[in-house]
C-alpha cells in the first residue's frame, strides 16, 4: 500500500476554491495513466482514459480534492485573524488548535483559540459556554506585522501530522484525500484491463461547500455510470448506538446506498455487491440520514446517470484525528479495480 502518497495528499493544504496544490500533486502522480488531462474553469482536474471500442460506456469516478478549512475574513488591529469556515465544523473540536495560514508571502504557523478568559480567571458559567465559530481567531505570534502579510481570502488549514497507528491511519483531510489516492492507485493497478469503457477520473473541487466542482465536471463528461468515491461515518465508538454506527471499521469498504443528496441505482448496488462476494472483497452496505457526496452530481447531471457510492468508514470525521482502517481502504481499492476490469 502506497502510504507515502496518502501522507503527501493529506498533508498538502487545499480548502474549497484553493485546491491548486493538491491538483499539482495529483498531476505529477498521474503522468502516463491517462490519454487526456485537463483542468476545467472551476479548478477540477478531469482525467480520461480512452476505450478500445466505439460507443463505449462512460464510467466516471468522482474524487473530491478539497478539505474543510477556513478563509481569512478580517485582520484585526493587533494582527489577529478572523475566519469564515468553508466546510462543516463542530466548534467543540476547534479549541487550542495549531493551524497553517497560506498566503502569497508564504505559509505561516499559527494557533487558533476562541476569544475570552482562560480558566484561571473565568467563572464556572464562562466555562460551560461553547463558543460560536465566529468567536475563534488565529494568532501568528507576530503582532501587527501579520497585517502586511495576510489578506482577506487567504486559506487556513489545520496543521497536524499524518500518523500510522497499528492497523489505522490518522490524519486531517482523509476526507477526501483517500478518494484522490483511490483514483490514482486504481488506475495504476488497472493497467491495460477495462479498455471496454471510457474511464474518467474527476478530481473535483469545492465538494465540501455543495458538490460544486462535481456538478460542472459531470455536465462536461455526461457519464453513463458515476462512482462517488468518498468517506462515510464510522461511529463504532463508545457513546453511539449500533444502529447509528453507519459502518464498522475492519468490515470492508462501504457500498453507499443513500444519503440526503442521492439514492443509488439498485442495479449498480447489486452488481458491485455480487462482484465483491465473487472476489471475496469485504464490504458493508451504508446509508446516511444527512450529508451528501459527488455521486449525486453525476446522477443528476444533464440527462442523468446511474450512480452509486464506494466509501471508506472514517472515525472522528471532520476533525484533525480522522481515522481509517487500512484493510477497509484496501478493500475499496480492490473493488474499484475489479469493477473497472469488468468492462
Amino acid at each position: 500500500m502506497n502510504i507515502d502518497l496518502l501522507r503527501r495528499l493529506c498533508e498538502t493544504p487545499g480548502v474549497p476554491g484553493h485546491e491548486d496544490r493538491v491538483r499539482a500533486l495529483i498531476l505529477d502522480e498521474t503522468k502516463g495513466l491517462f490519454d487526456d488531462i485537463t483542468t476545467d474553469p472551476m479548478g477540477s482536474l478531469l482525467c480520461r482514459r480512452d476505450s478500445r471500442t466505439k460507443d463505449a460506456p462512460r464510467v466516471m469516478l468522482l474524487c473530491h480534492m478539497d478539505e474543510i478549512g477556513f478563509l481569512v475574513s478580517h485582520v484585526g488591529d493587533k494582527g489577529e485573524l478572523y475566519l469564515q469556515p468553508v466546510g462543516g465544523f463542530d466548534p467543540r473540536n476547534l479549541f487550542s488548535r495549531r493551524v497553517l495560514v497560506c498566503t502569497d508571502e508564504g505559509d505561516f504557523k499559527g494557533v487558533m483559540n476562541p476569544g475570552g478568559k482562560p480558566i484561571h480567571i473565568s467563572s464556572a458559567e464562562d466555562r460551560k459556554k461553547v463558543p460560536e465559530l465566529g468567536e475563534f481567531f488565529v494568532d501568528l505570534g507576530m503582532g501587527k506585522r501579520a497585517r502586511d502579510l495576510v489578506k482577506v481570502g487567504d486559506m487556513v488549514v489545520m496543521d497536524e501530522p499524518f500518523e500510522e497507528m497499528g492497523d489505522k491511519v490518522v490524519s486531517k483531510a482523509l476526507d477526501n484525500r483517500i478518494a484522490c489516492w483511490l483514483g490514482i492507485e486504481a488506475m495504476r493497478k488497472l493497467g491495460k484491463k477495462g479498455k471496454g469503457a471510457e474511464i474518467h477520473v474527476a478530481f473535483t473541487c469545492q465538494e465540501e461547500v455543495g458538490l460544486r466542482g462535481a456538478r460542472t465536471a459531470s455536465y462536461a463528461i455526461r457519464p453513463d455510470i458515476g462512482l462517488g468515491i468518498d468517506t462515510t461515518l464510522a461511529c463504532d465508538t463508545p457513546g453511539v448506538p449500533d444502529k447509528d454506527a453507519t459502518t464498522q471499521q475492519g468490515n470492508g469498504f462501504g457500498l453507499h446506498v443513500r444519503d440526503s443528496s442521492f439514492i443509488a441505482d439498485k442495479g449498480l448496488v447489486k452488481d458491485i455487491e455480487a462482484l465483491a462476494i465473487k472476489k471475496k472483497i469485504p464490504y458493508q452496505r451504508t446509508m446516511l440520514a444527512a450529508g451528501g457526496q459527488d455521486g449525486a452530481a453525476a446522477q443528476q447531471a444533464a440527462a442523468g446517470a446511474r450512480a452509486v457510492g464506494v466509501v471508506v468508514g472514517t472515525r472522528y470525521i471532520h476533525t484533525v484525528t480522522e481515522m481509517i482502517d487500512k484493510g477497509d481502504l484496501q478493500a475499496a481499492l480492490d473493488i474499484l479495480v475489479a469493477y473497472l476490469s469488468e468492462f
